[in-house]
Formats: C-alpha cells, structure tokens, sequence
C-alpha cells in the first residue's frame, strides 16, 4: 500500500474513532487521549494529522458535508424552480440529525480565531460557488427576482456564523431578533425562504438549538 493511501486511512481511522467520542461523552469532555484510545493509533501519528481536537472537529464537520452535500441532491431535482431548490436544501440541511449534532457540538470551538478564520474561509470558498449557482438557476426560471445574485452567494455563507452567540454575544431575544431581521432582509433582497410552514418551522427549531440554555 502507498504511503498516501496509508495515510488516508488514518485520517479516516481518527475520524471515524472521533465521532464516536464526541458522541459518547461530547465534545468538551472527550480528549486526545480518548480518541488515541479508540482508534489504536500512537499519539505521534495522530498529531501527524491534528493538532487538536478542535482540528479534528472542524475535520469531522467538512467531511459529512461532502459525504451528504445537499447542494448535490437538489441539483439533480428537475422538478423545481431555483427558488423551490434553495428552500428544500435548507430542509434537507437541517434534518440531518447527525450533521446538526455535530455542527452543535462544534460551536464552542468557534471562538478560537484560527478555528473561526479557516471556517468561514472554507464556506467562502465551497459555498458561495454553490450558492451562486442555485440564484442564478431561479434568475433563469424566473422564481427569483434580484440583481444582489452574487451579494447574497457571499453572504449566505456567513448568516450563521452571525446568528452564533459564541461569536457574536447576544441574548435568546436578540438572536431571535435577528433571525427575524434576516427573513425579512432576504425576502426584500428578491429571496423569500420562509412563505411555507414546513419551512419555517425547520429553521426555527435551528434558532432554537443554538439560543444560550
């Protein structure tokens, strides 16, 4: 075996050994330590690949992203508008329990500026392409009516670093505020997401998840 593929799958071994800490005694309790024990592998080879446990975090978030990118299931749905597409992807995203445990889990984490830095760097450079793409399809069909297309591929990315009170500190009322400030916001920018009930409720329950307990 190639020393690259030797190395993939002990990238793979860490993950999947991660995971499986994270989840058994969550993100703040689990340690290096643990996750050298699960996955059998020498602390050296570990760090080889990680840093830390935030790395591996961050690690875990970018490849269930990619093993289950919604943007590819609704690319392939022709029986929906642009606009009908965004709104079932941001369905799709956030059912997915799993992604959202994680993505929860890893909030905390977020208040490291390097961690902080190379995620928003990550969803400019793979999200906003993406999210062009789908603004640009309900332009053609008509489903969307702007001329901020490229704006908001840039900023729909961030929404929810925003909405994150470890970045940015606000109570259960301010962040619910805000959420309401960025419905309406969007819809007067030619991108109304919330008009059906399934839709909103799925995105309330999000705000809800990540308010200050």
């Amino acid at each position: 075996m190639k020393q690259e593929e030797k190395s993939t799958l002990s990238k793979e071994k860490i993950l999947n050994a991660a995971g499986e800490v994270f989840a058994q005694k969550g993100f703040d309790v689990a340690t290096m330590q643990d996750i050298m024990e699960k996955c059998g592998l020498s602390k050296g080879a570990i760090y080889h690949h990680f840093k830390s446990k935030e790395e591996i975090m961050q690690a875990l978030g970018d490849r269930m992203f990619f093993e289950n990118n919604p943007f590819d299931e609704v690319r392939k749905r022709t029986d929906l508008n642009g606009l009908q597409k965004i709104r079932e992807l941001l369905k799709i995203n956030q059912s997915d329990t799993e992604r959202n445990k994680i993505n929860m889990q890893a909030i905390p984490i977020l208040k490291d500026p390097h961690i902080l830095t190379t995620a928003l760097e990550a969803n400019r450079k793979f999200l906003t392409p993406l999210w062009f793409e789908l603004l640009e399809e309900g332009k053609r069909d008509g489903s969307i009516n702007t001329e901020y297309e490229k704006e908001l591929s840039e900023l729909l990315p961030l929404i929810n670093f925003w909405l994150i009170p470890s970045i940015f500190p606000a109570t259960s009322e301010e962040i619910s505020h805000k959420f309401h400030f960025i419905i309406d916001m969007l819809a007067k920018a030619g991108l109304p997401l919330l008009e059906d009930d399934e839709l909103k409720s799925s995105a309330e329950k999000f705000i809800n998840d990540i308010l200050p307990k």
